[in-house]
Protein backbone atom coordinates (compact mmCIF):
# COMPACT_ATOMS: atom_id res chain seq x y z
CA UNK A 1 0.00 0.00 0.00
CA UNK A 2 1.43 3.64 -1.02
CA UNK A 3 1.23 6.93 0.29
CA UNK A 4 -1.87 8.30 -1.01
CA UNK A 5 -2.01 12.01 0.77
CA UNK A 6 0.06 13.72 3.15
CA UNK A 7 -1.27 15.71 6.09
CA UNK A 8 0.94 18.74 7.42
CA UNK A 9 0.36 20.56 10.58
CA UNK A 10 2.45 21.76 13.55
CA UNK A 11 1.71 18.88 16.42
CA UNK A 12 0.52 15.77 15.81
CA UNK A 13 -1.33 14.12 18.69
CA UNK A 14 -1.70 9.97 18.70
CA UNK A 15 -4.84 9.23 20.91
CA UNK A 16 -7.58 11.07 21.30
CA UNK A 17 -8.05 10.22 25.34
CA UNK A 18 -8.37 12.44 28.02
CA UNK A 19 -3.93 13.39 28.33
CA UNK A 20 -4.31 13.82 24.03
CA UNK A 21 -6.98 15.96 24.12
CA UNK A 22 -6.51 17.90 26.90
CA UNK A 23 -3.03 18.75 25.33
CA UNK A 24 -4.87 19.69 21.83
CA UNK A 25 -6.77 21.93 23.63
CA UNK A 26 -3.91 23.37 25.68
CA UNK A 27 -2.07 23.64 22.29
CA UNK A 28 -4.62 25.25 20.18
CA UNK A 29 -5.37 28.00 22.60
CA UNK A 30 -1.90 29.02 22.74
CA UNK A 31 -2.19 29.52 18.95
CA UNK A 32 -1.10 26.14 17.91
CA UNK A 33 -1.85 23.76 14.63
CA UNK A 34 -3.37 20.43 15.95
CA UNK A 35 -4.26 17.25 14.59
CA UNK A 36 -5.31 14.21 16.60
CA UNK A 37 -5.14 10.33 15.54
CA UNK A 38 -7.08 8.22 17.22
CA UNK A 39 -7.67 4.55 15.96
CA UNK A 40 -11.77 4.32 17.25
CA UNK A 41 -14.33 5.32 16.06
CA UNK A 42 -15.09 7.92 18.92
CA UNK A 43 -12.99 10.74 21.30
CA UNK A 44 -12.75 10.85 24.84
CA UNK A 45 -10.74 7.49 25.49
CA UNK A 46 -11.70 6.02 29.50
CA UNK A 47 -13.61 9.24 29.99
CA UNK A 48 -16.76 8.25 28.25
CA UNK A 49 -16.75 4.89 30.01
CA UNK A 50 -16.87 6.75 33.45
CA UNK A 51 -20.36 7.26 33.80
CA UNK A 52 -19.35 7.69 38.14
CA UNK A 53 -18.80 11.13 39.31
CA UNK A 54 -15.09 12.18 40.12
CA UNK A 55 -14.28 12.70 43.87
CA UNK A 56 -11.79 15.11 44.93
CA UNK A 57 -11.53 18.87 44.37
CA UNK A 58 -13.25 20.93 42.12
CA UNK A 59 -10.18 22.03 39.92
CA UNK A 60 -10.12 18.05 39.10
CA UNK A 61 -13.98 18.05 38.43
CA UNK A 62 -15.35 16.46 41.51
CA UNK A 63 -19.10 15.68 41.65
CA UNK A 64 -19.06 15.40 37.54
CA UNK A 65 -19.89 12.25 35.45
CA UNK A 66 -16.39 11.63 33.62
CA UNK A 67 -18.72 11.13 30.55
CA UNK A 68 -20.07 14.86 30.79
CA UNK A 69 -16.19 16.07 31.91
CA UNK A 70 -15.03 14.13 28.09
CA UNK A 71 -18.10 15.90 26.01
CA UNK A 72 -17.16 19.25 27.82
CA UNK A 73 -13.12 18.78 27.09
CA UNK A 74 -14.03 17.57 23.50
CA UNK A 75 -16.14 20.51 22.81
CA UNK A 76 -13.70 22.89 24.03
CA UNK A 77 -11.02 21.13 21.58
CA UNK A 78 -13.73 21.31 18.38
CA UNK A 79 -14.31 25.14 19.10
CA UNK A 80 -10.18 25.80 19.53
CA UNK A 81 -9.94 24.30 15.94
CA UNK A 82 -8.35 20.83 16.67
CA UNK A 83 -8.35 18.67 13.91
CA UNK A 84 -9.70 15.06 15.17
CA UNK A 85 -9.31 12.12 12.63
CA UNK A 86 -10.87 8.97 14.11
CA UNK A 87 -10.76 5.60 12.97
CA UNK A 88 -7.19 6.68 11.82
CA UNK A 89 -4.57 3.51 12.83
CA UNK A 90 -1.18 4.93 13.63
CA UNK A 91 1.11 2.34 12.19
CA UNK A 92 4.33 4.15 12.36
CA UNK A 93 6.51 6.62 13.60
CA UNK A 94 9.93 7.84 11.74
CA UNK A 95 12.29 10.18 12.17
CA UNK A 96 11.67 13.64 11.63
CA UNK A 97 8.39 13.72 13.58
CA UNK A 98 6.63 11.51 10.68
CA UNK A 99 3.56 9.47 11.28
CA UNK A 100 2.46 6.52 9.32
CA UNK A 101 -1.30 6.70 9.57
CA UNK A 102 -4.67 4.34 8.20
CA UNK A 103 -7.20 6.64 7.15
CA UNK A 104 -10.58 5.46 5.50
CA UNK A 105 -8.36 2.14 3.73
CA UNK A 106 -5.57 4.94 2.83
CA UNK A 107 -2.13 4.96 3.71
CA UNK A 108 -1.35 8.53 4.82
CA UNK A 109 1.90 10.33 5.66
CA UNK A 110 2.04 12.86 8.37
CA UNK A 111 4.42 15.25 8.63
CA UNK A 112 5.17 17.71 12.10
CA UNK A 113 7.25 19.73 14.40
CA UNK A 114 6.28 17.84 16.82
CA UNK A 115 4.75 14.82 18.01
CA UNK A 116 3.03 14.01 21.57
CA UNK A 117 2.17 9.99 22.31
CA UNK A 118 -0.89 9.70 24.43
CA UNK A 119 -1.71 5.84 23.27
CA UNK A 120 -3.11 5.00 27.01
CA UNK A 121 -2.54 1.28 28.20
CA UNK A 122 -3.75 -1.71 28.08
CA UNK A 123 -5.21 -4.74 30.45
CA UNK A 124 -2.95 -6.88 31.71
CA UNK A 125 -4.35 -10.70 31.26
CA UNK A 126 -4.41 -13.31 34.22
CA UNK A 127 -3.84 -17.27 33.45
CA UNK A 128 -5.35 -19.50 35.19
CA UNK A 129 -7.43 -23.28 34.51
CA UNK A 130 -10.13 -22.34 31.58
CA UNK A 131 -8.81 -18.27 31.23
CA UNK A 132 -9.38 -18.64 27.51
CA UNK A 133 -13.06 -20.20 27.87
CA UNK A 134 -15.80 -17.31 26.17
CA UNK A 135 -17.36 -14.74 29.37
CA UNK A 136 -13.63 -14.38 30.78
CA UNK A 137 -12.41 -11.15 29.99
CA UNK A 138 -10.77 -7.60 30.74
CA UNK A 139 -12.87 -5.65 33.36
CA UNK A 140 -12.45 -2.73 30.50
CA UNK A 141 -13.51 -4.58 27.89
CA UNK A 142 -17.10 -5.53 30.05
CA UNK A 143 -16.85 -1.64 31.28
CA UNK A 144 -17.13 -1.01 27.24
CA UNK A 145 -19.83 -3.42 26.08
CA UNK A 146 -21.30 -2.36 29.25
CA UNK A 147 -21.34 1.94 28.81
CA UNK A 148 -20.68 2.92 25.45
CA UNK A 149 -22.63 -0.42 23.23
CA UNK A 150 -25.40 -0.63 25.61
CA UNK A 151 -24.86 -4.81 26.07
CA UNK A 152 -24.44 -6.45 29.74
CA UNK A 153 -22.25 -9.07 28.94
CA UNK A 154 -23.16 -11.15 31.39
CA UNK A 155 -25.41 -11.23 34.60
CA UNK A 156 -23.72 -13.68 36.89
CA UNK A 157 -19.92 -11.72 37.22
CA UNK A 158 -16.97 -12.79 39.22
CA UNK A 159 -14.73 -9.67 39.39
CA UNK A 160 -11.10 -10.54 39.82
CA UNK A 161 -9.00 -7.48 41.19
CA UNK A 162 -10.18 -4.97 44.23
CA UNK A 163 -8.15 -1.63 42.61
CA UNK A 164 -10.31 1.39 41.41
CA UNK A 165 -10.86 -0.39 38.09
CA UNK A 166 -12.45 -3.41 39.87
CA UNK A 167 -14.46 -1.86 42.05
CA UNK A 168 -16.00 0.79 40.10
CA UNK A 169 -16.41 -1.62 36.97
CA UNK A 170 -18.51 -4.16 39.96
CA UNK A 171 -20.87 -1.55 40.93
CA UNK A 172 -21.34 -0.52 37.70
CA UNK A 173 -22.55 -3.74 37.01
CA UNK A 174 -25.01 -4.19 39.57
CA UNK A 175 -26.30 0.03 38.04
CA UNK A 176 -27.05 -2.33 35.14
CA UNK A 177 -29.24 -4.99 36.57
CA UNK A 178 -26.49 -7.25 36.91
CA UNK A 179 -25.31 -9.34 39.74
CA UNK A 180 -21.70 -9.44 41.42
CA UNK A 181 -21.53 -12.58 42.88
CA UNK A 182 -18.25 -12.06 44.40
CA UNK A 183 -15.08 -9.46 44.31
CA UNK A 184 -11.75 -12.28 44.31
CA UNK A 185 -8.48 -10.31 45.60
CA UNK A 186 -5.49 -12.22 46.52
CA UNK A 187 -3.84 -9.69 48.67
CA UNK A 188 -4.61 -9.03 52.06
CA UNK A 189 -6.53 -6.17 51.73
CA UNK A 190 -8.68 -4.39 49.56
CA UNK A 191 -6.29 -1.88 47.18
CA UNK A 192 -8.95 0.39 45.91
CA UNK A 193 -10.57 2.95 47.39
CA UNK A 194 -12.59 2.56 50.78
CA UNK A 195 -15.68 4.91 49.27
CA UNK A 196 -15.68 2.15 45.90
CA UNK A 197 -15.81 -0.63 48.56
CA UNK A 198 -18.03 0.23 50.72
CA UNK A 199 -20.61 1.32 48.03
CA UNK A 200 -20.68 -2.82 47.50
CA UNK A 201 -20.74 -3.89 50.31
CA UNK A 202 -23.68 -1.98 50.81
CA UNK A 203 -25.08 -4.10 48.45
CA UNK A 204 -24.38 -7.36 49.51
CA UNK A 205 -21.42 -8.31 47.31
CA UNK A 206 -19.01 -10.13 49.07
CA UNK A 207 -15.27 -9.11 48.40
CA UNK A 208 -12.79 -11.92 49.30
CA UNK A 209 -9.55 -10.84 50.22
CA UNK A 210 -6.61 -13.86 50.50
CA UNK A 211 -8.56 -15.70 47.87
CA UNK A 212 -7.76 -16.24 44.16
CA UNK A 213 -9.58 -18.19 40.76
CA UNK A 214 -7.91 -22.01 40.63
CA UNK A 215 -10.13 -22.20 37.59
CA UNK A 216 -13.31 -21.90 35.38
CA UNK A 217 -15.80 -24.66 34.47
CA UNK A 218 -17.89 -25.09 31.65
CA UNK A 219 -18.18 -26.58 28.43
CA UNK A 220 -18.12 -23.98 26.56
CA UNK A 221 -18.59 -21.00 28.29
CA UNK A 222 -18.32 -20.18 32.00
CA UNK A 223 -20.59 -22.35 34.38
CA UNK A 224 -18.93 -22.11 37.30
CA UNK A 225 -15.27 -20.35 39.21
CA UNK A 226 -13.76 -22.88 41.61
CA UNK A 227 -12.43 -19.86 44.30
CA UNK A 228 -10.02 -20.71 46.63
CA UNK A 229 -8.22 -18.93 50.27
CA UNK A 230 -4.45 -18.11 49.55
CA UNK A 231 -1.34 -17.75 52.18
CA UNK A 232 1.32 -14.80 52.88
CA UNK A 233 3.15 -16.12 49.83
CA UNK A 234 0.26 -16.62 47.47
CA UNK A 235 0.12 -20.15 47.44
CA UNK A 236 -3.42 -21.75 47.27
CA UNK A 237 -4.54 -23.44 50.35
CA UNK A 238 -5.16 -27.01 49.49
CA UNK A 239 -9.07 -27.72 51.05
CA UNK A 240 -10.54 -24.79 51.17
CA UNK A 241 -11.81 -24.47 47.56
CA UNK A 242 -15.38 -23.17 46.63
CA UNK A 243 -17.36 -23.21 44.00
CA UNK A 244 -19.36 -19.98 42.65
CA UNK A 245 -21.84 -19.83 40.30
CA UNK A 246 -20.98 -17.52 37.11
CA UNK A 247 -21.48 -16.51 33.50
CA UNK A 248 -18.46 -14.20 33.37
CA UNK A 249 -15.19 -13.47 35.11
CA UNK A 250 -14.24 -9.82 35.04
CA UNK A 251 -10.14 -9.67 35.18
CA UNK A 252 -9.08 -6.64 37.05
CA UNK A 253 -5.32 -6.89 37.79
CA UNK A 254 -3.74 -3.55 36.69
CA UNK A 255 -2.75 -1.67 33.53
CA UNK A 256 0.46 -1.64 31.00
CA UNK A 257 1.48 1.20 29.20
CA UNK A 258 0.76 1.20 25.59
CA UNK A 259 4.79 1.68 24.46
CA UNK A 260 4.53 0.22 21.04
CA UNK A 261 5.05 3.58 19.27
CA UNK A 262 7.12 4.95 21.33
CA UNK A 263 9.52 1.70 20.89
CA UNK A 264 8.93 2.50 17.30
CA UNK A 265 10.42 5.95 17.78
CA UNK A 266 13.48 4.47 19.37
CA UNK A 267 13.42 6.58 22.72
CA UNK A 268 15.15 5.67 26.08
CA UNK A 269 13.14 3.74 27.80
CA UNK A 270 13.33 2.11 31.68
CA UNK A 271 11.48 -0.81 33.48
CA UNK A 272 9.63 1.01 36.81
CA UNK A 273 6.99 -1.59 37.80
CA UNK A 274 5.27 0.85 40.81
CA UNK A 275 4.70 3.01 37.28
CA UNK A 276 3.15 -0.42 35.43
CA UNK A 277 6.42 -1.59 33.76
CA UNK A 278 8.25 -0.12 30.83
CA UNK A 279 7.95 3.23 30.17
CA UNK A 280 9.43 5.94 28.01
CA UNK A 281 12.47 8.27 30.12
CA UNK A 282 11.07 11.76 29.81
CA UNK A 283 12.10 15.61 31.74
CA UNK A 284 9.82 17.86 33.93
CA UNK A 285 8.60 18.91 30.27
CA UNK A 286 6.85 15.71 29.35
CA UNK A 287 9.94 15.56 26.35
CA UNK A 288 11.32 12.01 25.68
CA UNK A 289 14.88 11.02 24.52
CA UNK A 290 14.05 12.13 21.61
CA UNK A 291 13.25 15.79 21.27
CA UNK A 292 10.31 16.11 18.74
CA UNK A 293 8.95 13.61 20.66
CA UNK A 294 6.45 13.90 24.13
CA UNK A 295 4.05 11.76 26.29
CA UNK A 296 1.20 12.21 28.75
CA UNK A 297 -0.94 9.66 29.84
CA UNK A 298 -0.73 6.12 31.08
CA UNK A 299 1.96 5.67 28.07
CA UNK A 300 4.11 7.35 30.58
CA UNK A 301 3.36 5.79 33.55
CA UNK A 302 -0.18 3.95 35.11
CA UNK A 303 -2.24 6.74 36.95
CA UNK A 304 -6.06 8.23 36.76
CA UNK A 305 -7.93 10.09 34.65
CA UNK A 306 -7.61 13.10 36.33
CA UNK A 307 -3.64 12.82 35.77
CA UNK A 308 -3.68 11.60 32.72
CA UNK A 309 -5.27 15.01 31.68
CA UNK A 310 -2.97 17.31 33.93
CA UNK A 311 0.13 15.34 31.96
CA UNK A 312 -1.77 15.93 28.50
CA UNK A 313 -1.98 19.99 29.60
CA UNK A 314 1.36 19.85 31.09
CA UNK A 315 2.87 18.33 27.67
CA UNK A 316 0.78 20.80 25.67
CA UNK A 317 1.96 23.45 27.52
CA UNK A 318 5.32 22.63 26.94
CA UNK A 319 5.18 21.68 23.50
CA UNK A 320 3.09 25.38 22.65
CA UNK A 321 6.29 27.01 24.35
CA UNK A 322 8.79 24.87 22.47
CA UNK A 323 6.92 25.73 19.23
CA UNK A 324 6.54 29.89 20.32
CA UNK A 325 3.11 30.48 20.94
CA UNK A 326 3.56 31.15 25.09
CA UNK A 327 6.44 33.19 26.22
CA UNK A 328 9.01 31.95 28.88
CA UNK A 329 6.56 33.73 31.46
CA UNK A 330 3.28 32.40 30.35
CA UNK A 331 4.61 29.20 30.38
CA UNK A 332 6.79 29.09 33.50
CA UNK A 333 3.31 30.00 35.05
CA UNK A 334 1.26 28.26 33.47
CA UNK A 335 3.31 24.79 34.40
CA UNK A 336 2.97 26.00 38.33
CA UNK A 337 -0.44 25.58 38.04
CA UNK A 338 -0.55 22.19 36.23
CA UNK A 339 2.37 21.02 38.75
CA UNK A 340 0.75 21.90 41.59
CA UNK A 341 -2.76 20.34 40.24
CA UNK A 342 -0.65 17.19 40.01
CA UNK A 343 0.90 17.08 43.75
CA UNK A 344 -2.46 17.45 44.61
CA UNK A 345 -3.89 14.40 42.79
CA UNK A 346 -0.43 12.60 44.11
CA UNK A 347 -1.40 12.77 47.54
CA UNK A 348 -3.51 10.47 49.80
CA UNK A 349 -3.85 6.69 49.54
CA UNK A 350 -1.82 5.51 46.70
CA UNK A 351 -0.41 8.97 46.15
CA UNK A 352 3.10 9.18 47.23
CA UNK A 353 4.14 5.82 44.85
CA UNK A 354 2.95 7.53 42.18
CA UNK A 355 4.37 10.91 43.46
CA UNK A 356 7.84 9.01 43.73
CA UNK A 357 7.68 7.19 40.39
CA UNK A 358 7.39 10.12 38.38
CA UNK A 359 10.34 11.77 39.98
CA UNK A 360 11.99 8.63 39.66
CA UNK A 361 11.52 8.54 35.89
CA UNK A 362 12.58 12.27 35.66
CA UNK A 363 15.93 11.84 37.83
CA UNK A 364 16.51 8.71 35.67
CA UNK A 365 15.91 10.99 32.42
CA UNK A 366 18.71 13.48 33.34
CA UNK A 367 21.32 10.68 34.24
CA UNK A 368 20.71 9.60 31.05
CA UNK A 369 21.58 12.97 29.67
CA UNK A 370 24.41 13.33 31.43
CA UNK A 371 25.63 10.41 30.03
CA UNK A 372 24.42 11.40 26.95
Amino acid sequence: MGITREIETEVAIVGAGPAGLSAAYEIAKAGGEVAIFDENERPGGQLFKQIHKFFGSSRHGAGVRGIHIGSKLLADCEEAGVEIHLNAVVYGIFPGAELGVIIDGHSVRVKAKKVLIATGATEKALAFDGWDKPGVMGAGAFQTMMNVNYVLPGQKVIMIGSGNVGLVVAYQILQAGGKVEAVIEAAPAVNGYSVHANKLKRQGVKILTSHTVKRVLGESSVEKVEIAKVDEHFQIIEGTEELLDADTVCVAVGLTPSIELLKMAGVEMTFLPKMGGFIPLHNEYMQTSDPDVYVAGDSSGIEEASSAMEEGKLAGVCIAGANGHLTEEEQRNRMQEIRESLLALRSGKGGEGRRAGNQEIVRRYEEWKRKN
